[in-house]
């Protein structure tokens, strides 16, 4: 990634966006700390996009949805240990 200082990137705004289309995403500094990041509009949609369905969903329609699991706890309260 590219970084720019905050005046530079105003001043050239157009390439900063340009290479954003086109390198990847442009992080911009302010007082030498990341501030922002310019991404292009579609790596932006793709990295929002929603879920098509839960995580319950995921798993109920995987081969691991008709596994049954055994659940049930132990009752062994440990071990003695003398004080």
């Amino acid at each position: 990634m590219t970084k720019w200082q905050l005046q530079e990137a105003k001043n050239r705004l157009s390439e900063v966006v340009r290479k954003a289309s086109n390198e990847g995403p442009q992080v911009i500094t302010l007082r030498g700390d990341d501030a922002v990041v310019v991404v292009a509009a579609d790596e932006y949609a793709r990295l929002t996009r929603k879920p098509k369905g839960t995580l319950v969903d995921f798993f109920r329609k995987s081969r691991l949805g008709a596994v049954a699991l055994d659940l049930t706890r132990s009752h062994d309260t440990g071990r003695r240990v003398e004080l």
